[in-house]
């Protein structure tokens, strides 16, 4: 029996959410094609008869601009040294860039094992392109790491992945009951989902100055109420969220409504209200308020 965490480290956009929903067969983490999606440490464990995996997912690595950005570096930089074995997700349609060769310099000079996860080479058609972008990869570490070529949209050779993840794994029993999926709470699913549905109706600068908090969760029989506060900047963000006689609000109201109907599997009434917080991002009271909490030594 094998058990142990597995950290998956990448840029943004790479497809770190994607994968990791994949493995489980089911969403735990919020995924869209904007950069930032993901902003804090989201843990989905992976139990069959050879052991668990506690994968640990983690914000794409960027140059911060600002306390939040900070918080979403620290929060891959922790990951790592946690880890039994790194993912070092890339994405395999392209060569490597600045930002791949800046994680293998800074965050991954590590004697952890480490497998290279080549996502998107199914949009390559030439086989000389794959070992092209593949090598220039591999050139980043000084060893001879193993590669796996993946889709994580389709999940095409995900088995492959999982057998190379298993084989690296350390000895021991499972960290988690085998039905547990995800440590996150019922109120911090909530809050991604809302999150979420904002990323995908609204463009600009708008996804990443919005904060979600879930003031109230009330859990009953045949109904959850939920009230929740969408946080954004500027009070020009807040009538874009709102929308012509609420109707942006509604939609987003509506469509995170829905989702969460399906994973409580009953009735969800969820009121949604929008304020401004004045440059919430650069302020670490508001930071911590929020649940961003930046940790230090």
């Amino acid at each position: 029996m094998k058990s142990g965490f597995v950290a998956i480290i990448g840029r943004p956009n790479v497809g770190k959410s994607t994968l990791l929903n994949q493995i489980l067969g089911q969403k735990i983490v919020i995924t869209t094609d904007k950069a930032q999606t993901t902003r804090k440490r989201i843990k989905g464990i992976f139990t069959n008869n050879e052991g668990q995996i506690v994968f640990v997912d983690t914000p794409g690595v960027h140059k911060p601009l600002n306390k939040l950005g900070e918080f979403l570096l620290d929060e891959a930089k922790i990951a790592v040294p946690d880890a039994d074995v790194i993912l070092f997700l890339v994405d395999g349609s392209d060569p490597a860039g600045k930002g791949d060769k800046w994680i293998a310099q800074n965050l991954l000079q590590t004697n952890i094992p480490i497998i290279i996860v080549m996502n998107k080479v199914d949009k390559i058609k030439k086989a000389e392109k794959v070992e092209e972008n593949l090598l220039s990869y591999k050139t980043l570490f000084n060893e001879n790491l193993p590669v796996v070529k993946v889709s994580a949209k389709t999940g095409r050779n995900i088995d492959t992945l999982m057998k190379n993840i298993f084989k690296k794994l350390p000895e021991g029993e499972p960290l988690y009951p085998e039905d547990i999926v995800t440590e996150e709470t019922m109120r911090d699913v909530t809050e991604e989902i809302i999150r979420e549905k904002i990323l995908l109706n609204t463009s600009d600068e708008i996804p990443h100055s919005v904060a979600v908090k879930v003031t109230n969760y009330m859990e009953q029989e045949e109904i959850d109420k939920i009230y929740a506060t969408i946080f954004c900047e500027q009070k020009s963000q807040k009538g874009i969220l709102i929308g012509k006689g609420g109707s942006l609000l509604k939609k987003i109201g509506t469509e995170a409504r829905l989702e969460l109907e399906k994973i409580v599997e009953k009735k969800v009434y969820l009121q949604l209200e929008v304020k401004v917080e004045k440059d919430w991002r650069k302020k670490d009271k508001t930071l911590k308020n929020f649940g961003y909490q930046i940790e230090k030594d």
